[in-house]
């Protein structure tokens, strides 16, 4: 029987998720060390101490064992935007204030997190090819997911809802690479945090207003 919406997760549920998490961990670590293409699937289940069949039941595919941390934002605008609509916040309104929080709290997917282990992760991820490749896949689902929630609003047009998706995970995405490329340049995430802040602000008044082009 599956449990009700809201409910905590089942033991079964929480076991899958620590055994996805710790394959997962695994996996970076080994890739962190020697290098994504270095390191095969055999190894990362012999590290982990499971077999590969059982790791390809929690990962479809290799790059999957990375990407896994994002698994969690995949529809998290999604998200944004129904519980919003439920507390009666415009979509706009509800995504900038969950952007300007996670700035606050340096989440590592706003690119405001300057921990050393966070970085070496985004270098992992933006310098392997096959990864990136894959992270597209993530964004065009995370977008379809937002078109799906932005459409069942009044609105309701699926073509307007699809345009709008389409920016604001664009903005999401160039608001996080601008911060990412400031520290990975040298700055701290506090140094950074004050200019991030005002860029969402502008940011989300164009989405608002149109942009000026």
């Amino acid at each position: 029987m599956s449990a009700e919406p809201g409910a905590a997760p089942g033991l079964r549920e929480r076991k899958k998720a620590r055994t996805r998490q710790a394959l997962s961990d695994a996996a970076v670590a080994l890739f962190l060390e020697r290098g994504f293409d270095a390191v095969s699937v055999a190894e990362v289940a012999a590290a982990a101490e499971v077999s590969k069949p059982t790791l390809f039941r929690y990962f479809p595919a290799k790059e999957d064992l990375v990407l896994h941390r994002f698994a969690d934002h995949e529809d998290e605008s999604a998200r944004v935007v129904a519980e919003g609509r439920r507390a009666g916040t415009a979509p706009l309104d509800a995504l900038s204030a969950h952007l300007l929080d996670g700035l606050a709290r340096r989440d590592p997917v706003t690119g405001l997190c300057d921990h050393p282990s966070v970085l070496a992760y985004l270098r992992l991820l933006y310098g392997t090819p096959a990864l990136v490749g894959r992270l597209h896949a993530y964004r065009v689902r995370s977008e379809a997911a937002l078109a799906g929630a932005l459409a069942a609003g009044e609105e309701g047009d699926p073509l307007l809802a699809r345009l709008a998706a389409g920016q604001i995970v664009t903005v999401l995405r160039v608001l996080a690479e601008e911060n990412t490329a400031r520290i990975a340049a040298g700055e701290t995430a506090d140094e950074v945090e004050a200019d991030a802040m005002a860029a969402a602000g502008l940011a989300f008044r164009a989405l608002r207003e149109g942009l000026p082009y």
